[in-house]
């Protein structure tokens, strides 16, 4: 496993990568993490990738993690143009694309920009998929969002918190490891950069109704690509019911809801996840889509209403 930067029109992004012994060629795993995370969200996942035996990229997004946070563009199709730009970079060709909550949104966005580098889609709790989200996300949109964010996480209310918790592990209390994923996901707010960032993505994608964005209508076009979703059963951000949604609209799709599992699947249980993920890699041929295949399919299929 190796951690750079790469520098990408100016800007730092940081890539942590695992590279098997044999490599394949040009193809790899890429792994995008969800709005206010990280790479580091896909740890118990990067910890076993020798037992996939190919090559995988976990990226901090702009906004997130190590990667700078600028006054730029934080829609889905420029952020599926950096991760384009990233493989490019790489010597990546193909991939498949495993993205968890906004990280399934770019996943998506991704295999519509760029099918002919799209291998496979694995959907993690992915966003996009329906309009349905928590409360809390759709609060993003009220007025005093800004403001109340920069006053109830910051650097001040973080060290609070990281004190409380100090004094609750000196006590013997213990938080699950989904709460802790969550904990640290929105404790990457009180940097002021990665707070705005957060902002624009979240406003970008959803009002006081909920998700605007979706790929309901394109899904068609993914017909012909392998897709996996895998989502938990008690996931209080994004219903499972997209997921159940998603398969119904994509029948050769596979599906697996995991029991007692919230919104961070491969957190919560990374082995089960690991398998599931091999299983598929190793079941579905890749889909090496061309653009005359794209224009045949928005030329002659009737997308669903």
């Amino acid at each position: 496993m190796t951690v750079k930067t790469l520098t990408l029109h100016g800007r730092r992004l940081r890539l942590h990568e695992h590279l098997p012994p044999a490599p394949a060629g040009d193809e790899a795993v890429v792994l995008l993490h969800g709005i206010a995370g990280s790479a580091e969200t896909w740890a118990p996942v990067l910890a076993r990738c020798a037992a996939l035996g190919r090559r995988v990229l976990a990226l901090d997004l702009p906004g997130h993690g190590a990667s700078e946070a600028p006054r730029a563009d934080y829609g889905l199709g420029a952020l599926a143009s950096t991760v384009r730009d990233v493989l490019a970079v790489s010597g990546v060709r193909h991939a498949t694309v495993v993205g968890h909550s906004l990280g399934g949104g770019i996943a998506l966005q991704f295999a519509y920009q760029f099918p002919e580098m799209c291998d496979r889609l694995v959907l993690v709790a992915g966003a996009g998929l329906g309009p349905e989200v928590s409360p809390v996300l759709r609060a993003t949109a009220l007025p005093g969002a800004p403001a109340t964010m920069a006053l109830t996480v910051n650097r001040v209310t973080l060290a609070i918190a990281r004190a409380a918790a100090r004094l609750g592990r000196r006590l013997g209390w213990s938080l699950k490891t989904e709460t802790r994923e969550l904990a640290r996901h929105f404790g990457s707010l009180a940097d002021p950069a990665r707070r705005r960032a957060f902002l624009c993505i979240a406003r970008s994608l959803i009002d006081l109704r909920g998700q605007r964005a979706s790929a309901v209508d394109k899904l068609y076009l993914a017909e012909a690509v392998p897709v996996l979703l895998v989502w938990g059963e008690r996931d209080p951000l994004i219903p499972v019911a997209h997921a159940h949604r998603t398969a119904a609209l994509l029948p050769d799709s596979r599906l697996t809801v995991l029991k007692n599992v919230k919104h961070f699947p491969h957190v919560a249980d990374p082995d089960r996840f690991c398998a599931l993920l091999n299983e598929f890699l190793a079941g579905t041929a890749p889909a090496r889509l061309t653009l005359d295949d794209v224009v045949k399919r928005l030329t002659t299929t009737e997308p669903p209403r």
